[in-house]
């Protein structure tokens, strides 16, 4: 299984999100009791008045070299378990793909 999946022109990520870490950083993947993995990240954020999200999104934005405002977050507002949408992600996916394989593949 993947953390992400493609939907039409979009990519959706999963993502589990440790907020109040002592650095902003994406790497490392975690499977759930169901066996869905899940891109683990880290953010300095606290999780209050949707913080935490906003730091995960501009996070992912500086990554992946995509605009902020095309990165959704679908589900999880109150969760550590995030699905996001990125806007577009399917044209440019082979790009996308490998950058966060690559983060997923890092521990």
């Amino acid at each position: 299984m993947t953390v992400w999946t493609q939907a039409g022109n979009d990519l959706l990520l999963s993502v589990r999100l440790t907020p109040g870490a002592a650095k902003d950083d994406l790497g490392g993947g975690w499977t759930d009791a169901h066996g869905a993995r899940w891109l683990s990240a880290r953010v300095r954020a606290v999780p209050e008045k949707g913080r935490a999200n906003g730091a995960l999104i501009a996070l992912l934005s500086k990554r992946l070299d995509w605009p902020k405002g095309a990165i959704l977050l679908e589900s999880g507002d109150t969760n550590r378990l995030k699905r996001l949408r990125i806007i577009g992600g399917g044209r440019a996916s082979a790009r996308l793909v490998a950058l966060i394989d690559t983060w997923v593949e890092k521990t």
